[in-house]
Order: C-alpha cells, then sequence, then structure tokens
C-alpha cells in the first residue's frame, strides 16, 4: 500500500488463545487478558507476515489504545470477553475477511469484510458457484 502509515492484509489464518488471567501492561494501562485471537496473513501481493491480536479482556480491566506498528505489520486492538464468540463466529463463517493496521488512525484498526449484497448467504460464496 502506498500509505506507510496504513496497511491491509487479507487474514489467512487465526488462532484462539485462552486465559485464566494474564495482567499485561500497554502503553501504561495495565489490561486482565482472558482470550487472544491472533489473525494472521498477508497484504497485497506481498510475500510479507501481517498479524493483528485481538485481546480479549476482563470486565473489570481497563482498555488500553490500539497499538499500531505499520513498518513491522503488527497491531493490537481490545475488546471486552463477552465479544469473543461472535469474533470467532466472523472469522469462521466470512469471507474474504481483513486487517486494517492504520498507524494514521489507531482507533480504526479493525478486522472487516467484503460488501456483500443483502441476504446472500454461504452457500452463495462457495468455490463453483
Amino acid at each position: 500500500m502506498s500509505d506507510d502509515r496504513v496497511a491491509v492484509f487479507e487474514i489467512k489464518k487465526y488462532m484462539v488463545i485462552w486465559r485464566q488471567l494474564e495482567e499485561r501492561e500497554f502503553a501504561g494501562v495495565s489490561a486482565r487478558i482472558r482470550g487472544l485471537v491472533r489473525c494472521t496473513g498477508h497484504g497485497g501481493g506481498e510475500n510479507e507476515d501481517y498479524r493483528l491480536d485481538v485481546y480479549f479482556l476482563s470486565p473489570d480491566s481497563e482498555v488500553p489504545a490500539p497499538q499500531v506498528d505499520v513498518a513491522n505489520r503488527r497491531g493490537a486492538i481490545f475488546m471486552e470477553i463477552s465479544d469473543i464468540h461472535a469474533f470467532v463466529d466472523i472469522l469462521r463463517n466470512e469471507r474474504p475477511i481483513f486487517g486494517h493496521l492504520r498507524g494514521d488512525y489507531p482507533q480504526w484498526t479493525s478486522v472487516t469484510t467484503t460488501n456483500e449484497p443483502v441476504g446472500s448467504g454461504d452457500e452463495d460464496h462457495r468455490d463453483g458457484a
């Protein structure tokens, strides 16, 4: 991508990690981590690995600001633990899915699908359809 403050990559794999409780500091904010979903993939025609870690926090946790390092193709965002099932459901059932690392506006760092027609289901996107 031409803007070195922004990177978009297609998520090809994910890994779910559950924690009893891990306390870790991010930019001076102490986060209480219960789960992590690590999303990995490749960016636009490049063979470089990208990673976006989505941390799921306990309800009593402080919420750190998103962490973005576009130069090293890494990012982290933080959500409540109650959102983990919906997040993993999107990864399991949609494609393609993209990670957006936003060094220009870190709060816009995200995971997205593409535009889909209203009413389309999984059967509409199978190979050969």
